[in-house]
């Protein structure tokens, strides 16, 4: 099939082009107009927190809608003079559109006033009820509109910061993709010394990436997408894109040196290395759909939308590349630079006297390797999940000075706002209320809770508004939530009333410990159905075990690499990370998935290699040594472009995705250089003969799966 599509793309090419080039503009178009909005949709139907939510919701409340901080600073914000330019600004404030209601520290209607203003004076806050939930509310409202209108009430005095995700810049992309495709451009111009070689490429990542992005757009009206999908499926859709494209670009230069004619070198390139793409690719998006394992909104659309980029990068691969090797034909070396040099696939190069060296020392080799993997993933045995909050963007943001000021003034818990929200049964629960309201007072780690108010005017749930005693990170806020979540069944036993623990802070936690507990089944699910694949591939036992092993070891190194920096804090200035914390609860699996696939990619790559040369010699040696030589070269600008690609991701703002891209850059080079150059020549080394043992009852079962190449004998 592959080598009929091969065919029709060479001899089609200009239809071909002209279909990719339609659907990349119209996608676009439709993604533009018609794309929904992201979110961050966090539905846990077992947990605490969504039963808060669920409470509160019940009780005909805008419990979604969008809430924020207006933060004053000053020598005493009781100042007369101070307070008449700060209730000018809110006043002005609650006019703006799609602001519902202010709640002023000064209001004498507002019962909460008191608890407004810090106890010496310097800092108070009001807060700012949105009409909306915050996907739904203007993208520059807060970090443009209401920012404007205090600016000129800063000033003489007083200080006016606003917090909340309204005030946090959304520009989270742009210029680190950027970074990633110029490094490309110049890795490639390197390894391939023709710049119309190296353009190839580019360009497939560009077609895969601007239709996935679209795709991922549109999904949004269906599916709750996080403001980070586009750039994480943008990182992932330029790796993977880049890499596809240079596997099979390699292959047919590789055959036009050997005197084939461009149709017939484009054929060989999609059978052989178009199928390693293929199977390849397959493998990354399985891994990352087994992502909805985990049974959360928000990490399905990720799932997808990064899906999404791999699959259309995918079949332009073996479509679109095809076409465009058709116009280019012996043009390929095209605009040679001084340095090129046409290779074949019988050169032995310095890969090839590495290969014999490994394999000269297998055992040496291998316990280097182990020990190096081993070193580097002891710190993952200490890892906290949790979720970064406004304290940890950059300093010159209104809202990381609002979080400051905040802490500052009424404790460190104070931007980890959470709530007791009770169901109350009948009108005569005062005492029983009253009861819950002074357990969650006694119970250690709360600061004393404000008293308990109906949710509503009327309503049958009542909300006790808590903070914790340290920060929302702090591994004490954690053990405060269990002891009041434990408090609370015997505080209401008997009495008819039912409380749950929620808020921000609470959710976060639920979703670590939900994450927590399904990550191992995630990964079990994905190293099950990539054994069973590469068995079905090289028809082998050690192999594909070997293959999932030393891959697992390459994950942990990069974990422990990702805690011993942003966790701990060792190295993270060198990179911008801020203050150290918890690791992102969802990083370690979208990790797992993105850098299991990818790792694939050059199991695959090189495997198929030497299982074709161990097909034609039946010499295990040098089949190891001969499939590395040919394939370290484009592994290693593969591997050079995807570190480059995910480590530009690192001068971002977000902390998110700073452990994104250094985790997934790290994870890279890890595999590309311990595991592919040491490790895999040197445990095939080790087996020798036994590499290709394949029991003959499993050989009647399982289904045969050629890619690289076709077996002797066909």
């Amino acid at each position: 099939m592959l080598e009929r599509l091969a065919h029709f793309s060479y001899r089609r090419r200009r239809w071909v082009l002209l279909v990719w080039v339609v659907l990349l503009f119209g996608m676009s178009a439709l993604g533009a107009n018609f794309g929904g909005k992201t979110s961050m949709e966090f539905k846990l139907p077992a947990s605490d927190s969504q039963k808060a939510f669920d409470l509160l919701k019940s009780a005909g409340s805008a419990a979604q809608n969008e809430a924020g901080k207006v933060v004053f600073a000053a020598n005493d914000v009781t100042d007369p003079a101070i307070i008449t330019r700060a209730e000018k600004f809110l006043g002005e404030l609650a006019k703006v559109k799609h602001v519902s209601a202010v709640h002023s520290p000064w209001d004498a209607q507002n019962p909460a006033a008191s608890a407004q203003i810090s106890k010496d004076h310097t800092i108070a806050f009001a807060t700012v009820q949105f009409d909306g939930p915050f996907p739904e509310l203007p993208k520059d409202l807060g970090t443009k509109t209401i920012e404007d209108l205090a600016r000129p009430a800063n000033g003489n005095g007083l200080r006016i910061e606003l917090g909340g995700n309204m005030f946090q810049s959304r520009d989270i992309g742009g210029a680190s993709e950027l970074v990633g495709v110029v490094a490309a451009i110049v890795i490639l111009l390197f390894a391939y010394g023709s710049v119309l070689a190296m353009g190839l490429p580019i360009l497939m990542a560009m077609f895969g990436i601007g239709i996935g992005l679209a795709a991922g757009q549109l999904l949004a009206n269906v599916m709750s997408m996080p403001d980070f999908a586009a750039q994480l499926a943008a990182m992932i859709g330029i790796g993977v894109g880049i890499d596809y494209a240079l596997f099979i670009v390699t292959r047919y230069r590789q055959l036009l040196h050997e005197g084939h004619e461009p149709e017939t070198a484009v054929v060989k390139a999609i059978k052989t290395a178009g199928k390693a793409v293929l199977f390849a690719g397959c493998t990354v998006v399985i891994s990352l759909l087994g992502m909805f394992l985990m049974g959360l909104s928000f990490v399905n659309g990720l799932a997808v939308g990064a899906s999404l980029a791999v699959l259309v990068t995918m079949l332009a691969s073996v479509t679109l590349l095809p076409a465009i090797l058709g116009f280019v034909g012996h043009k390929i070396d095209s605009l040679a630079l001084p340095w090129a040099k046409k290779t074949t696939s019988t050169d032995r190069n310095v890969w090839y006297r590495w290969s014999r060296f490994v394999q000269k020392h297998p055992v040496v080799m291998v316990l280097v390797g182990l020990v190096i993997l081993g070193g580097l993933a002891l710190p993952v045995f200490s890892i906290q999940l949790g979720s970064s909050d406004q304290g940890y963007l950059p300093e010159r943001e209104t809202a990381r000075q609002a979080y400051d000021l905040l802490s500052k003034g009424f404790g460190p818990g104070f931007n980890g706002q959470m709530l007791v929200a009770v169901r109350v049964p009948n009108d005569a629960a005062g005492a029983q209320l009253a009861r819950v309201h002074d357990a969650v007072a006694a119970t250690d780690g709360v600061v004393k809770p404000v008293p308990t108010t109906l949710w509503r005017p009327g309503s049958k749930v009542a909300v006790i508004p808590i903070y914790a005693t340290t920060s929302p990170q702090n591994t004490a806020t954690i053990d405060m939530i269990d002891r009041l979540r434990a408090t609370l069944p015997p505080a209401t036993a008997g009495t008819g009333l039912e409380a749950h623990v929620g808020g921000t802070t609470a959710l976060f936690e639920d979703v670590s410990v939900i994450l927590g507990e399904r990550l191992f089944l995630f990964i079990a699910g994905v190293l099950a159905v990539s054994f069973l694949l590469l068995l079905a591939v090289f028809r082998s036992i050690f192999v594909p075990l070997k293959a999932v092993i030393v891959n697992l070891l390459s994950i942990g190194a990069s974990y422990g690499l990702l805690v011993t920096v942003f966790q701990k804090g060792i190295g993270a200035s060198l990179i911008g990370a801020g203050r150290q914390g918890p690791i992102e609860a969802f990083v370690p699996m979208m990790m797992f998935a993105i850098v299991f696939g990818l790792s694939m990619d050059y199991e695959v790559f090189l495997l198929s290699r030497i299982k074709e040369e161990y097909d034609r010699t039946k010499d295990n040696g040098v089949a190891v040594a001969d499939g590395l030589s040919q394939t370290a070269r484009v592994i290693t600008a593969a591997a050079a472009i995807m570190v480059c690609v995910f480590g530009s991701f690192v001068f971002g703002d977000q902390r998110v995705i700073k452990e994104f891209g250094f985790g997934l850059a790290i994870a890279v080079f890890i595999d590309a250089t311990i595991v592919r150059m040491i490790l895999v020549p040197a445990t095939m080394e080790l087996l020798g003969d036994a590499n290709w043992w394949f029991p003959k009852w499993l050989e009647r079962i399982v289904p045969k799966i050629h890619i690289e190449g076709e077996p002797q004998g066909t």
